[in-house]
């Protein structure tokens, strides 16, 4: 298989990878043949895959826009992925010019990428660490320059605790994140769940399986177990609903089915 040259020569790319997966349904570039391949596989059980990914990213778009109108100029997206169109820091920017971006990722695809993205953006910088160790994510270079912990930061944790699974401990991983934050931060957050997809639970466990195959678990977490994770924090309306429905630009009815598959919330640290 040819290596082309934006892969770092670290990567295994005959192993695929969650972000390079997430890149493809959104129309990307940045993933091979074995990416693909996994992510046909998933959407043979669950069609909509594409259209719940673009429901993550409208989402995040809106909810970062809404950290602007509250006076949030600081960000820290954790699971950033592969820079798309529209990223956080091509929003956040475009609404206060200097807002400050720390993105957060352990696929080195997707930290190589971030790099070259915000090569010349001062205000911005991309960190390789895992969201599983937040003292390192809080401490690391990256943050200490551009984000000022005594002032309210925006958390985004946009399609990751689903690859978090319970024994890793995603809810203290959260905790100990929020707990550094001063208050009047915003958690940005959306989960994956069996609730709200437009079809049986059984044919969702297909595509489920194909990311336990490739040794990524998603794990689907009910309503109230993604509520959990905003504790410490006040939820700004409309609360934890599915992702069409937070603060819509555009009539929820005219979406996808598939786009309602899974939660998404805004919260504001006491």
């Amino acid at each position: 298989m040819e290596r082309p040259a934006w892969a770092p020569r670290s990567i295994d790319i005959s192993v695929p990878s969650v972000s390079r997966i997430y890149d493809y349904y959104l129309g990307g570039s940045h993933n091979f043949e074995v990416d693909r391949e996994a992510a046909r596989k998933a959407m043979e059980f669950m069609p909509g895959l594409p259209k719940i990914m673009q429901a993550n990213r409208a989402f995040m778009r809106r909810a970062v826009r809404f950290a602007v109108d509250e006076g949030v100029t600081q960000f820290l997206d954790i699971g950033s992925g592969i820079p798309t169109f529209g990223n956080v820091h091509e929003v956040a920017q475009a609404a206060r010019p200097g807002a400050r971006v720390v993105y957060v990722d352990h696929d080195p695809v997707a930290v190589a990428h971030s790099e070259a993205v915000l090569a010349g953006n001062d205000a911005a910088d991309v960190l390789a660490a895992d969201l599983r160790k937040p003292r390192e994510i809080l401490s690391s270079p990256q943050v200490e320059r551009l984000i000022d912990l005594n002032r309210p930061v925006a958390l985004l944790l946009v399609a990751i605790l689903h690859f978090v699974e319970d024994e890793d401990d995603p809810y203290g991983a959260v905790a100990e994140l929020s707990e550094a934050l001063a208050p009047g931060s915003l958690l940005l957050l959306t989960h994956a769940s069996y609730e709200g997809a437009p079809l049986l639970q059984q044919q969702a466990e297909g595509a489920v399986d194909v990311y336990k195959d490739i040794r990524n678990p998603l794990i689907m977490r009910s309503r109230d177990e993604i509520t959990r994770f905003f504790e410490g924090y006040d939820m700004v309306e409309p609360g934890l609903v599915p992702m069409p429905h937070w603060r819509p630009e555009t009539a929820p009815e005219d979406e996808d089915p598939y786009a309602f598959s899974g939660f998404a919330g805004v919260g504001r640290k006491a």
